[in-house]
Formats: C-alpha cells, structure tokens, sequence
C-alpha cells in the first residue's frame, strides 16, 4: 500500500476515534452529550407542576429519576401509574424521584387534578403545556419511561406499558445503590 493510502486510513481512524469519543459517554469525566437515550445525559428542562412551582431535572442532581411521560387518556398509563407510586413510596427516602411528566397538550388539566387525587399520586406531576418536553426526549408513544442515575446519564428506555411494579423495581437496581434495596 502507498504511504498516501497508509497516511489517509490513519486520519480517518484517528477522526472517527476521536468523534466515537466525544460523541458517547464516559464514566472518567469526559465532556457528555444531551440525548434521550441510554447513555447520554437526559436532556435539562424546566416545567411547572400541578402546584404552579417549577422544576428542573438538574434541581434533582444526586438522585435517581423515572421520568414517566403519561396521559390521563391514556389506557396503558392508568395501569401502571399505582405501580409508579408504591414504588416512589419504597424509595423516596433513599434517594428515588419518580416525575410524571403530563402530556398537557393533549391532556385536560381538571383531568390531570382529578387523576392525581383518585389515584393518590404523591411524587410530583409536571405539565408539558407545549409538547417541548416531549420533543427533547422523542417521545412517540405514550406511555414512555426513562431511567435516569444520579448523575443524570440515562440508563434505560421504555416505550409502552403498562410496566408492572417488578419491571420498574429490577430496572431501580441499575439506579440505587445495593445497600438501599
């Protein structure tokens, strides 16, 4: 092979190690990228609550997050939005917060209140009014879960449901810590 050939292989290597590198997750620190999948860091956003408070996935830094995108018409959530519950219950105190991000556009608010009280939802509920949210994380299928560890990289994905309270608890052991479970 001529040294042209040689030289331009190594550049096209040298180039897509270096994209491969920025371009991924690395637990020794490197710089990490915005996506809504697993390993990445979980796209930032900012949304208010039932309450009318506003909060934001970096006000939860240090901590495990389900982020469960739902709908109050939607069948599948219903199902397993109790399972979301007992399981934000176990774990709240060691560290678990579980945020159900509403599909407000498509939703009712007096819909989502009255949801919330029936189903004696605790963790709290997010109102994506403009869908913004629901676009950053892609979401086509409602209901959608991420899992998110305490450093804000995502773990998992889940389109669909209803997910059953043993499928949320095996995904947590990716998210807690051992001694907590």
């Amino acid at each position: 092979m001529s040294k042209p050939w040689m030289m331009g292989i190594a550049l096209v290597a040298l180039v897509g190690g270096i994209w491969l590198i920025g371009s991924r997750v690395h637990e020794a620190g490197l710089a990490v990228r915005e996506a809504p999948q697993p390993g990445y860091r979980a796209p930032r956003f900012s949304l208010r609550n039932l309450e009318g408070k506003t909060l934001s996935l970096s006000d939860l830094q240090g901590r495990a997050v389900v982020l469960n995108f739902w709908a109050t018409w939607c069948p599948p959530c219903r199902a397993e939005m109790p399972a979301f519950q007992r399981l934000y219950a176990r774990y709240a105190d060691q560290g678990l917060m579980v945020i159900g991000v509403n599909a407000t556009m498509g939703d009712d608010l007096a819909a989502v209140l009255a949801f919330r009280q029936d189903y004696h939802l605790t963790f709290p509920i997010l109102l994506d009014e403009t869908g913004e949210v629901n676009r950053s994380y892609r979401v086509t299928a409602l209901p959608t879960t991420f899992f998110i560890d305490p450093q804000g990289i995502v773990r998992d994905v889940v389109v669909g449901g209803p997910l059953s309270e043993a499928a949320i608890e095996a995904r947590l052991s990716t998210l807690l810590p051992a001694r907590n479970r």
